[in-house]
């Protein structure tokens, strides 16, 4: 379930039961990618492993288009991935960061949310929705970012390998010693 300090108060407004139909964090272990990747090995690994992904986001998902197209002006700009939720009745654009979230990155993503919504979105569906997927956050910085962003958009983290196993049994008998 994903908490509200990781949601924008607008994307709460707009989908306050959207908890079950997005995840807060992904793993992209199928990847198989190196220790050093680049967006485009991310998006690329991605498309090549669509049915995989489309299984780790959740269902609903329909896929629109990788480095999907949107002319603002005299402007060309282009979005990692574009889906349809069919639950939620909305497309959702998907940003990829190979780093840490950072504030700035949002501007880039309401921009985006901003032209689907003017050019994009059929008159009955609901506002497009952004998600930033960064390597890593850190939950406050991300509170922050969103508490006066007007879009609805989400920080959400991933990882291309699980943990070891080691690091598991460790966490596990944590668990059951402060049980």
């Amino acid at each position: 379930m994903i908490g509200n300090a990781k949601r924008s108060p607008m994307l709460r407004e707009i989908h306050p039961h959207i908890g079950n139909s997005l995840k807060d964090s992904y793993v992209f272990e199928f990847l198989n990618l190196s220790e050093s990747y680049s967006e485009n090995d991310l998006q690329k690994g991605l498309i090549h492993q669509l049915k995989n992904f489309i299984l780790e986001l959740g269902k609903d998902f329909l896929f629109i288009g990788e480095e999907y197209k949107l002319q603002v002006g005299n402007s060309d700009f282009y979005i990692d991935l574009l889906f349809f939720h069919r639950g939620l009745q909305c497309l959702v654009a998907f940003e990829l960061k190979t780093d840490k979230f950072r504030p700035e990155q949002l501007g880039k993503l309401n921009f985006y949310l901003e032209a689907l919504d003017r050019d994009v979105k059929r008159p009955n569906e609901n506002p497009s929705i952004g998600i930033l997927l960064c390597k890593d956050k850190d939950n406050e910085v991300v509170e922050y970012a969103l508490n006066r962003s007007l879009s609805p958009t989400m920080i959400s983290d991933y990882t291309t390998q699980l943990p070891d196993k080691k690091f598991l049994q460790k966490k596990l008998h944590e668990l059951f010693e402060n049980s």
